[in-house]
């Protein structure tokens, strides 16, 4: 049985007002005892024994009163000393845990992150320490994130302003006049710097929760359908087969047609890209799936392809993260892409999860809220 901060307050103080009480009631009957000794034999004389039993009693009483007064006075001076330092001491005890709590935070508030508070105790104070905890292991993730995210924007950034300034340096020292297959690159280049803006901008505003989104009535397995049919070029050019299916149709929704779009292709490039020549691409839409007691539509994007290990799943959603370390940023995108999507259909009120097996495909499936 765990107890709770009170409730170990109540049980020490309990047995504090125990023992001091027994104490006294033993020191009192002792004292007693050795009242009637000394009385005996300091103060029986032959004018106590002569004298009526009335004046005995009252000179038995005489005498034990006042030494019972100072008895009384001694042993209250001494049992509140008792008492106030066993409670110092248990409130010491009890709050050792606080004060370690206390001091990490004020290490917390200096910048240091990598603080760790033994967890002893499962009370009210071992919850706020664990709590703690977790709170001090996200802020290390998300200052690792904020760190990588510097860097990898840094190194997308760098890439292709380092082509152009090149490319412009070359042209100015030959002093000849540029060429368009020089001024077609340097275009290139530029789209991907707007590219990556737009999608930083973008993925910052969905995850603020500031993303304007314009939803209206969608039929999502028309949209689907059309978003299919115009990656099948591109599918084909790799010798892939993609297909779409849907149970019921139409299949409407709440939702921005624009981000939506977003979303689906994203899914749909990352399948074509990492699904072998031969392989299959398939879309799948149901239009009622119960998941935790609310009714979704559900689309499928599964694929074919080199799958994902279970250890990379977790961090998918990642900014910039790609599964292949050594991949090109040319050949893998910037690994903005799921990341997008994934805040774009939190945006929506829905989710998505993936299931994936190395060798043998990856399944994401997008949820959407079914607004009735």
């Amino acid at each position: 049985m765990t107890l709770t901060v009170r409730q170990k307050i109540f049980v020490c103080m309990g047995l504090l007002v125990f023992i001091i009480g027994g104490v006294h009631a033993v020191t009192k009957q002792a004292y007693m005892e050795s009242l009637f000794d000394q009385y005996r034999k300091e103060e029986i004389r032959t004018a106590y024994l002569n004298a009526p039993p009335g004046e005995q009693i009252e000179h038995l009483k005489t005498y034990v009163s006042g030494k019972m007064r100072k008895f009384e006075l001694g042993n209250w001076f001494f049992f509140i000393a008792t008492g106030l330092f066993a409670s110092l001491w248990i409130s010491g005890v009890l709050t050792i845990p606080l004060r370690k709590l206390v001091a990490a935070i004020e290490r917390v508030a200096q910048g240091d992150l990598h603080v760790n508070v033994p967890v002893k105790s499962k009370d009210e104070y071992g919850k706020v320490i664990r709590t703690f905890n977790d709170m001090t292991l996200r802020l290390r993730e998300a200052e690792d994130a904020r760190r990588r995210l510097v860097a990898d924007v840094a190194h997308e950034l760098r890439t292709p302003l380092s082509i152009m300034q090149l490319k412009l340096e070359n042209a100015q020292q030959a002093g000849q006049s540029v060429p368009p297959e020089m001024l077609l690159r340097l275009h290139d280049e530029v789209i991907r710097l707007g590219l990556l803006v737009e999608d930083l901008h973008v993925l910052s505003l969905a995850e603020a929760g500031r993303l304007a989104l314009d939803c209206k009535p969608l039929d999502l397995s028309a949209r689907l359908e059309q978003i299919v049919d115009d990656m099948n070029v591109e599918a084909e050019e790799n010798g892939l087969e993609m297909r779409f299916s849907s149970n019921t149709r139409p299949v409407t929704v709440m939702a921005d047609a624009r981000r939506m779009t977003q979303v689906f292709i994203n899914l749909l490039t990352n399948a074509v890209r990492y699904t072998s020549e031969g392989g299959k691409v398939s879309v799948v839409i149901e239009d009622q799936v119960w998941d935790q007691n609310a009714l979704y539509v559900c689309v499928s994007v599964i694929d074919s392809g080199i799958g994902i290990p279970a250890d990379e799943l977790a961090h998918l959603f990642d900014r910039f993260y790609r599964v292949e370390k050594a991949r090109s940023r040319h050949t893998g995108g910037t690994g903005l892409g799921l990341s997008i999507a994934h805040h774009l259909v939190r945006a929506h009120g829905g989710f998505i999860r993936v299931v994936s097996e190395p060798g043998q495909g990856t399944t994401f499936s997008v949820f959407l809220p079914v607004h009735t």
